[in-house]
């Protein structure tokens, strides 16, 4: 089993800077995606941003340039420093997990709220 535990959302102002942070444990070395989804009101769930075992990285259109997303060296943890935030990334951010297994499965946080409003 894998968990997930998110961390880091809160409250900004237009143009300000978060770093959510969610910390996997239990069989970990199974997990070979992590990443973040987002979801607002009356929106369907998004991809974000996600992290390969292997390094390779992809993020939303909206992120690019403003979004980053990374590991720790044991790859039990993945950050995402979302930088230049705008009223239209308020949402709620899950972690993801994607785990091998007979099926693979998924894996996911409790989620954490980010609003950007002044």
């Amino acid at each position: 089993q894998v968990q997930l535990v998110e961390s880091g959302g809160g409250l900004v102002q237009p143009g300000g800077s978060l770093r959510l942070s969610c910390a996997a444990s239990g069989s970990i070395s199974r997990i070979y995606i992590m990443g973040w989804y987002r979801q607002a009101p009356g929106n369907q769930r998004e991809l974000v941003a996600t992290i390969t075992s292997g390094g390779r990285i992809n993020y939303v259109d909206s992120g690019k340039g403003r979004f980053t997303i990374s590991t720790n060296s044991a790859k039990n943890t993945v950050y995402l420093q979302m930088n230049s935030l705008k009223p239209e990334d308020t949402a709620v951010y899950y972690c993801n997990a994607e785990v091998k297994g007979d099926p693979d499965f998924s894996v996911w946080g409790q989620g954490t709220q980010v609003t950007v409003s002044s």
